[in-house]
């Protein structure tokens, strides 16, 4: 196992190293950059731009070089555990990116709104395979659709839209109400008030997938020979279902492990834009949108990092879901 471990992190090293090339060459390769998006500003206002003035805004961002030199400078800075500094803020990337509760927001919705969605979409799942062409099975099939149709931007304005601006049970935005100053009981209510639309946003978005990969994987093993055997020994159903057939639908569901952790840090971009959320990823979708290089590249690598990790305690867990897997 421990030998296993050691060679899946050298791999994983080499695989950081591929993301963030691909990462910083795309990035180098956007129609604009922070420069030009600076230089159209001054545009706007009348001012007279020389080409020495942004021959110097380059290089004191960085940008003056092809983006491969670039990519080898940044990478040497990472290696010294220097991140740079944020174009927009000129603040430490770290301190952007870790500070100021943005990866707590995310992480908070994003938590809340993974636990409901297992414990809904599972057992949904579970009954529409046990109750195939059911009445059951139809409701899960249109919330299947549901969850994977409608658009994030549309669905989250439409709650807000009822339950904010015309019912008034839950604010427009934000995560605390303004000019309060709560502590302790009173403050965790009010986040959670001003929380509920957009982790319901996100969990009704996202039970859809959970459902049909639990339902399909479960019809699989209900229609096989040991299932069969199980039932005509005179096993009761229940027993059947849940400690024979659920647990070889395991293995699909560990495989979302390696998903998981990486979007519990990544934040919900869209949803977060939409109810006004500070975010991790409402800053990111900010950041991208201004060419903020560094702060992007140190966001893209963290979420890199937590899916090797993912990937690497699926795989471990296999082995604990099914004993036939070994590890070497």
């Amino acid at each position: 196992m421990f030998k296993y471990i050691l060679k899946r992190l050298g791999i994983s090293i080499l695989i950081l190293f591929g993301v963030s090339l691909i990462l910083y060459i795309l990035l180098r390769a956007m129609p604009t950059d922070f420069v030009q998006q600076k230089i159209i500003a001054l545009n706007t206002t009348g001012a007279t731009v020389t080409d020495e003035f942004i021959q110097a805004m380059k290089e004191s961002y960085g940008l003056a070089d092809i983006p491969i030199v670039g990519y080898f400078k940044w990478l040497g800075n990472i290696l010294r555990l220097d991140f740079g500094k944020s174009f927009i803020s000129q603040r430490e990337v770290l301190s952007e990116v870790f500070d100021g509760g943005r990866i707590g927001t995310s992480f908070t919705v994003a938590a809340i709104a993974t636990v409901f969605e297992f414990l809904i979409a599972i057992p949904l799942g579970i009954t529409a395979a046990t109750h195939q062409y059911s009445i059951r099975d139809y409701i899960v099939t249109v919330l299947v659709l549901v969850g994977i149709s409608l658009p994030s931007f549309f669905f989250g304005q439409l709650l807000k839209d009822i339950f904010s601006n015309k019912l008034h049970w839950f604010p427009v935005s934000g995560m605390q109400t303004p000019g309060m100053s709560q502590t302790g009981i009173a403050l965790f209510f009010d986040r959670l008030w001003h929380m509920f639309l957009p982790i319901l946003t996100v969990v009704i978005l996202s039970i859809g997938g959970r459902m049909r990969m639990t339902r399909t994987n479960m019809l699989e093993v209900l229609n096989a020979d040991y299932i069969r055997t199980a039932r005509a020994k005179g096993l009761n159903e229940r027993v059947v279902i849940y400690k024979h057939a659920f647990r070889n639908t395991m293995i699909p569901l560990v495989t979302g492990l390696a998903g998981l952790i990486p979007s519990l840090f990544s934040g919900a971009m869209i949803t977060e834009s939409v109810f006004d959320l500070e975010g991790i990823g409402s800053y990111a979708l900010n950041a991208m949108t201004q060419g903020d290089i560094p702060v992007i590249m140190t966001y893209n690598m963290f979420l890199a990092a937590l899916s090797v990790l993912g990937v690497l305690l699926a795989d471990l867990m296999y082995a604990v879901v099914d004993p036939r897997v070994k590890l070497a």
